[in-house]
Formats: C-alpha cells, structure tokens, sequence
C-alpha cells in the first residue's frame, strides 16, 4: 500500500483526502515512479473544484512530480529501473507516494538537477518553453506583457526572457512582488492594485503597446490584455486563475485592431516523446547553465496538501511550491 491525495466530490481544498491505496503494475508502455518531489500548480485546483473535469471520480491529484523508476511495462523502451525521471502530465494522480505514467509521458532527469527542482519546475518550465519559443517564437529586442510576473510561471518567464534579450513588462499585486519580478529579470513591472495595466503599457512603449501578451489569469484580466496588445498582435490565453474566460465576442478582435488569440495547452506541444524530451532538454540545458533559478519557496508534506493548496489559490506563495512524500 502506498498513500495519496484524491477527491470523491468537487469543491474546495477540504475535499481533499489522504488515504491508502494500492499503486497499479505498470501495463506494457508505463512506468512506475516512486516520487521524491511533487509539483504543486493552479491546475490542480481546476480538476479539484471542477473547472476541469476528471476522467472519473474519486480522482487522484496533480500531474507533475520527479522521482525513481520502480518497475517498468514489458514494452518500455526508454526507461530501467533505478532511472532519475521527472513528468509534467498527466495521468492524474502526481499527488502520491508512487505514480504509474505512460512511458511518452516521462523525460530523462540528469543528476546536475535535484528532484524537488525538476518537480517544481517541469509543468512551469514546460509552459514557458511552448509560450516563449513555440507560442510566439521570441527572437530578441521585442517588448512583452506577461501577467502574474512573480507566480511560478511568470518568475520563470522573467528569467527567460532576460536570457533572450527581451525587455518583459510584469503585472503584479504588491510592492514585493515587484521586486521579485524585477529580480528575476522583468523589464518593467505594473501594480494592478492601483494602476491601470493598459495605460502603463501605452507608457512604457511609447504608444506602441506589445506584440504578445501572456495571459494566465484569465477572466479578470482578458480586457487588459486585449487592450495592451498592438494591432494584429497575438493575446496568449494559457490559464484561468481567476475564472475561465467566456462569452467572447469574436467582433472585438476586429474592434481593437484585428486581433489575435490563442489558447494554448502544453499537451498539444508536447505531443509525443521526443518533443517532450526536446523541449525538456532545452529547459534543463537553461538551469544548469544558470541561466534559470528554481525557486522553491515553499515545501509541504504531502498530507498536508489541502493547506497548499489554500495558499495558492489566495495568491501566497511566489516562485515553486513542492509537496514531500
């Protein structure tokens, strides 16, 4: 038996439970890791209130997490028992002593990365891969919108884009956020709670507004970004934190200047093995050339997941917060 986190019924984080289980025998093509680091992410919230819906219920948690191969399908290719692997997808069950996963789902952790960096970074680090260099492919010398600049995300969004020569404006919610969005490489930042985001951004460009913005609120701030995006320039729709964004009218795309949007999702990226792995290469190969920091702001055990995620959702925690078997 083993131990995990799941949920029998949508809601708030008290629906969350710390229960025994027995872990599946991994079938042809999967892996079963025995985690050492668990990523804790907004989209997590989304399955457990319902946002999102899982496949079944009760439903296990979370879908990112770093540890050891404990045993491996008859098919698997890739991977032997012993092996450091770290994931940034599904299945859904992350939240856990042991976790059996695809093996296309898996990437190859080298030693120079621990695994709390790796857990706290693969869905984030995934995420800024896909948006800065797929999404919209930033070539250097451009200017940026990226809201929620101190979160997980957006601290490592700062970083990359400093390392790509990118001059990144930050939304954020307090004085110290602002200058943790600074210390990792933000531009210029905005304090939303007491200025007007757009108008800032009309400032710092000299009327120009930016290419793209990148938006993982959502709902709260799909104006804003439409509002600060040049004509025929692209909004990036990649989160809901605060609440999906809908009933769009597609006619103020035309309105505000032939507007773009996408919303985009790391699985349709990461499409397969070999583009994970390549795109996981790449975010490794920025860590350990110092290029990117993983702040690991917070560590709770993993019974205690129910308190982290309280946290999140209230907006307390900066940088990666990872869960401890």
């Amino acid at each position: 038996m083993a131990k995990r986190i799941q949920f029998r019924a949508h809601g708030g984080p008290e629906v969350l439970e710390y229960v025994d289980y027995q872990p599946a025998e991994p079938g042809s093509k999967e892996v079963r890791v025995t985690n050492k680091a668990i990523g804790l992410n907004f989209i997590d919230t989304y399955y457990r209130s319902g946002l999102y819906p899982p496949p079944s219920l009760p439903s296990g948690v979370g879908s990112e997490g770093a540890g050891v191969v404990e045993a491996v399908g008859s098919e698997v290719t890739r991977f032997r028992i012993g092996d450091r692997v770290a994931y940034g997808s599904g299945p859904l069950g992350a939240y856990s002593e042991v976790h059996v996963l695809p093996e296309a789902n898996l990437v190859k952790l080298p030693d120079a990365i621990s695994f709390e960096q790796a857990a706290g970074v693969m869905l984030k680090g995934l995420t800024v891969q896909y948006l800065l260099r797929q999404t919209y492919e930033l070539k250097g010398g451009e200017t940026i919108l990226f809201h929620a600049a101190a979160g997980g995300v957006g601290s490592l969004a700062c970083q990359w884009a400093r390392a790509l020569g990118v001059k990144l404006i930050g939304t954020v919610s307090s004085a110290e956020k602002a200058a943790l969005a600074k210390a990792n490489g933000a531009w210029a930042t905005i304090d939303y709670s007491h200025e007007n985001v757009a108008q800032r951004v009309l400032e710092l460009t000299d009327g120009k507004k930016v290419p793209v913005v990148y938006d993982g609120v959502g709902k709260d701030t799909w104006l804003t970004s439409l509002d600060s995006v040049a004509p025929r320039g692209l909004v990036v729709s990649f989160g809901n934190a605060s609440g999906a964004v809908d009933g769009v009218n597609l006619g103020i795309l035309a309105g505000k200047g032939s507007l773009y949007v996408t919303r985009p999702t790391l699985g349709t990226y990461a499409n397969n093995a070999e583009n994970l792995q390549r795109m996981a290469d790449e975010l490794f190969e920025m860590i350990i050339s110092g290029k990117l920091t993983v702040d690991i702001s917070q560590r709770y055990p993993l019974v205690d997941a129910a308190k982290a995620q309280t946290e999140l959702s209230a907006r307390r925690t900066t940088g990666s917060v990872v869960l401890l078997p």
